[in-house]
């Protein structure tokens, strides 16, 4: 497996590949890697040749007052983990090394960057945009793997890729759980016992959901049950429920008639905690 600090050293680990005819897969991370980055890894070694995971903790994705200083990071545990997967390739930057000095360019999806979580963290999904794309052009892939639990991150990148007319596939890949139903994030480390016990009601909650979408209730009664579980949470604070088209992420009113997303943010203490679901009325 090689380890690219450089943006040289791994366009030049790529056109090796490319002159072999191979495929490339990227599965953009920003490490203290679980089972979650795993299967993203898993479902890119079944699309293509070649797959390169890249781990990079963006600073410009994160606000003044977020967690940037204590993401978690383990590098030499990220290493292990892939090196196991037998990925071909970790590109691993510094923040100098992605930005450099003086840049003054960014990417944005504006419909979809001011909405929802971008709404609650501002200048969030610029710094995604951006970063992302940087990635799609140090690493020039032909398929891009990323979680179905960053929703509206997966849905804005799919446009962006549409819009800029960029060459490659995105590829959504289901939500991991731990065994109990939370999603699997590197910020659960994060957590209390009490804090940890409290979070599935995420989980619980859009379980509930799942099965209530199935009789095209009212929006506003799915939301009103949905919120109802999440307030068992003493220790959490529900930043946000939203009920979205699954395909566009428009608002939805009135009876539930077409596949939408409910999309969470609980934040416990310091640790914000996102999930997802798409539900559909039954046929």
């Amino acid at each position: 497996m090689e380890i690219c600090r450089t943006k040289a050293d791994m366009r030049l680990i790529v056109r090796g590949w490319r002159r072999e005819g191979e495929t490339v897969a990227v599965v953009p991370t920003m490490g203290y890697l679980h089972e979650g980055h795993l299967s993203l890894v898993r479902k890119a070694k079944a699309e293509a040749d070649r797959v390169v995971t890249t781990i990079f903790v963006n600073p410009t994705q994160f606000g003044p007052n977020e967690d940037l200083d204590t993401y978690p990071r383990d590098e030499a545990r990220d290493q292990a983990l892939l090196e196991q997967e037998a990925v071909d390739a970790v590109f691993m930057p510094s923040v100098e090394e992605m930005y450099g000095a003086g840049g003054d360019t960014y990417v944005e999806v504006p419909g979809l960057s001011a909405i929802l979580q971008g709404a609650l963290r501002p200048g969030h999904f610029q710094g995604v945009s951006t970063v992302v794309t940087k990635l799609f052009n140090i690493v020039t892939p032909d398929i891009a793997v990323f979680g179905e639990k960053d929703y509206q991150q997966l849905v804005l990148i799919k446009q962006m890729v549409r819009d800029l007319d960029a060459p490659l596939k995105i590829i959504g890949h289901s939500t991991v759980r731990e065994a109990d139903g939370l999603a699997m994030s590197s910020r659960n480390v994060r957590l209390s016992s009490e804090q940890r016990k409290e979070a599935l009601t995420l989980s619980q909650s859009l379980n509930e959901a799942e099965q209530l979408a199935k009789g095209a209730p009212q929006i506003n009664d799915l939301e009103a049950a949905v919120r109802g579980i999440l307030s068992e949470a003493s220790s959490g604070k529900v930043e946000s429920v939203d009920i979205r088209d699954a395909e566009t992420l428009a608002e939805l009113g009135g009876p539930l008639d077409r596949p939408a997303v409910i999309l969470l943010a609980v934040r416990f203490g310091t640790v914000l905690l996102i999930d997802q679901r798409v539900v559909s009325p039954a046929a």
